[in-house]
């Protein structure tokens, strides 16, 4: 049987890069594994924070050390590319955050007319964007925090319209709420925001990142999780809850080792387990997703309701990521997760 030439792309030009890395190694390092070992050949492709496509050789060399290529000699051009992409059979994109899973590469490898892992353009803009995300939610009838959809515009508007748009979020939202830059992934520049002037200088400090913001209104609920696998027949697997002590999910906690616990299976009720299963398919055909998604949720446990938060299409694959580490508990060890995504992006080409 001939190897099937897998193009590994990692890297990119996000505030994600260093996670990119490190979950590109834990993909090239499964696919060696097993099976994957004779199924596959893995030819890794980095792009570094300059937006260059590095050669194979040079690509091999960042993922063997797991550090970022800075150097300004790196020769290239954003639109050049190794000439080894041509031997491509399949492209397994692993680059999170903008310019990475938003639909941007995803344009890209459509054009190249070569099947790859995840999402296409639609389902891969939408997830990104936490405003048309949230809009297609409010569609499908999923039920979710209430929120506010600012500009940059608004928040630079000056003395006179600027305390009117706190007025509405204010008599709207109500506190605590959250300030989130609507196209930035891993809890980049969110948040919290308890009082007034902690809200504008949210709203100043998002609209440097961004210049579409999303305001949600606090809620005192546990944070739990489900991962989707699959195409038009998606599986979704087991519940997972993260607990922290830092005042929110921030990147901080997210990617420090000890810094935030992951309950898999999360412990909640039989019927609670089942409305988050079936939220996360809707959601995630709602969007139009392929191959893989995770999807977030607030468990309010007083009412017993289930508020959707948001829908990742491109989740992390390091080892401290909910992703893997569900469909582990689901039964799906990480090398045949991969072999699985490389298979499901084949055959939806």
């Amino acid at each position: 049987m001939t190897a099937i030439k897998v193009g590994l792309l990692f890297g990119g030009r996000s505030g994600e890069h260093q996670v990119s890395i490190t979950s590109a190694r834990a993909i090239a390092s499964a696919l060696e594994k097993g099976e994957n070992k004779q199924k596959y050949q893995v030819t890794p492709f980095y792009i570094n924070q300059n937006g260059v496509w590095l050669n194979p050789e040079q690509s091999a060399q960042v993922l063997a050390s797991g550090i970022p290529d800075d150097s300004s000699t790196t020769q290239g051009s954003k639109w050049q590319f190794p000439v080894q992409c041509q031997e491509m059979e399949v492209w397994f994109p692993i680059l999170h955050g903008p310019n990475g899973e938003d639909g941007t590469v995803q344009g890209l490898l459509t054009l190249m007319d070569v099947p790859f892992v995840g999402s296409g353009v639609l389902g891969s803009a939408l997830g990104m964007d936490k405003i048309a995300m949230k809009n297609a939610f409010d569609h499908a009838q999923l039920p979710q925090v209430d929120y506010i959809a600012v500009t940059r515009d608004e928040v630079f508007s000056g003395p006179c319209v600027f305390p009117k748009l706190c007025d509405r979020i204010d008599t709207a939202l109500g506190y605590p709420c959250f300030v989130k830059p609507a196209n930035l992934g891993s809890s980049v520049g969110i948040a919290k925001a308890k009082t007034r002037q902690e809200l504008e200088e949210a709203l100043d400090s998002a609209a440097q990142y961004d210049h579409r913001i999303i305001v949600e209104a606090g809620v005192k609920a546990r944070e739990v999780e489900c991962a989707v696998l699959g195409n038009s027949q998606a599986k979704a697997s087991v519940v997972g809850e993260i607990t922290y002590n830092a005042d929110f999910y921030d990147y901080e906690t997210k990617y420090t080792d000890g810094k935030a616990q992951l309950i898999i299976p999360a412990q909640l009720p039989e019927n609670i387990v089942h409305k988050i299963q079936e939220m996360s398919l809707k959601a995630f055909h709602a969007l139009n997703c392929q191959g893989l998604s995770r999807v977030d949720f607030f468990y309010v446990e007083e009412t017993g309701e289930v508020l959707i938060n948001e829908i990742n299409t491109l989740p992390g694959f390091t080892a401290l990521s909910m992703y893997p580490q569900l469909w582990e508990a689901s039964g799906v060890k990480f090398a045949d997760l991969v072999d699985k995504l490389i298979n499901f992006a084949m055959n939806k080409q």
